[in-house]
């Protein structure tokens, strides 16, 4: 009995260790916003990429917030399009900052006149909460930002979820939801198929066998955070008949190429995967401004083959 107690404390203290590791943002680490990587694959753009945070940061905006279905208050930047334009909700990625990671996908959005809520996604920034969940828990607040917009702006009004890798895996994991009918499409950048994929790959890349680690990992996020890390991406696009565009680097070295694939063949409805060569993880775009650009297009005026 003694020994047994005695595993199933260390079961307990090594799970809470993996789910701060993994799940946990202290309201320091909420309000840092992250550096641009000084990697082979993102220091040739990082100059263009400061150029572009700056303009996201010093343009005008409306702060906005929603209350989360448990009860978070949820942040978001709206930035005014042309009267009646669609509007855009960008969500960011993983410990990451909606400056930062849509840099280049507001100025995209400006440029077409659209309206844009760029979210704090929750546990980041001036978001409630200290737990992220990999889309799982995130998927619900899509769908609270989207009613949000169906409201404010008119059944009318187009709305597109748009995320780059969480925020990616979080607006494809939300298509099977009861999203409003003004949602007329998804266009998701780098997605990671599920939590636990990704999850599992990140403990390889640390050389961290992730059939040990991943038990620990699965225990602290149902005992601590209150939540399975099942599901993701790859499941809820089965479910959904909205027009779906996956944009993914062949070389990103972060969330594989192979994971957007994946979601592209269970997608049930239109769909569209562009792959954009040399491009690592979230920089097809700048890699391939014009390819981006074109896709984008295509998509937003269904030209496409979809």
């Amino acid at each position: 009995m003694v020994w047994a107690a005695v595993a199933l404390i260390l079961i307990i203290l090594i799970s809470l260790v993996c789910f701060r590791l993994c799940f946990w943002q202290s309201d320091e680490e909420k309000a840092r916003i992250p550096d641009f990587p000084e990697t082979d694959q993102y220091t040739p753009y990082k100059e263009k990429m400061l150029a572009l945070y700056k303009e996201v940061e010093n343009a005008e905006y409306e702060e906005i917030t929603i209350k989360s279905y448990d009860k978070l208050t949820l942040y978001g930047r709206f930035y005014k399009g042309k009267e009646g334009a669609p509007v855009d909700i960008l969500f960011h990625g993983y410990r990451s900052s909606a400056y930062r990671d849509f840099c280049a996908g507001c100025k995209l959005s400006k440029e077409r006149g659209h309206n844009i809520i760029l979210v704090d996604q929750r546990a980041h920034g001036k978001s409630g909460g200290h737990i992220l969940t990999f889309g799982i828990k995130e998927r619900l607040d899509a769908l609270k930002w989207a009613n949000y917009a169906e409201k404010r702006f008119g059944k009318e009004t187009p709305i597109y979820l748009i995320g780059v890798s969480m925020g990616a895996a979080t607006v494809l994991s939300a298509s099977d939801l009861d999203l409003p009918s003004s949602v007329r499409g998804i266009i998701a950048d780098c997605p990671f198929s599920t939590p636990g994929a990704i999850i599992r790959k990140v403990c390889r890349d640390m050389k961290i066998p992730s059939f040990i680690a991943y038990p620990f990992i699965f225990i602290g996020a149902v005992i601590f955070g209150r939540f399975l890390p099942i599901g993701g991406a790859k499941y809820s696009v089965k479910k959904t008949s909205l027009p779906i565009l996956i944009i993914h680097g062949e070389a990103d070295r972060f969330v594989p190429h192979s994971m957007s694939r994946e979601i592209y063949e269970a997608a049930a409805g239109k769909k569209k995967l562009v792959s954009v060569p040399e491009a690592g993880h979230g920089v097809s775009y700048f890699v391939d401004s014009e390819g981006y650009k074109k896709a984008l297009t295509e998509f937003y005026e269904m030209k496409n083959d979809l």
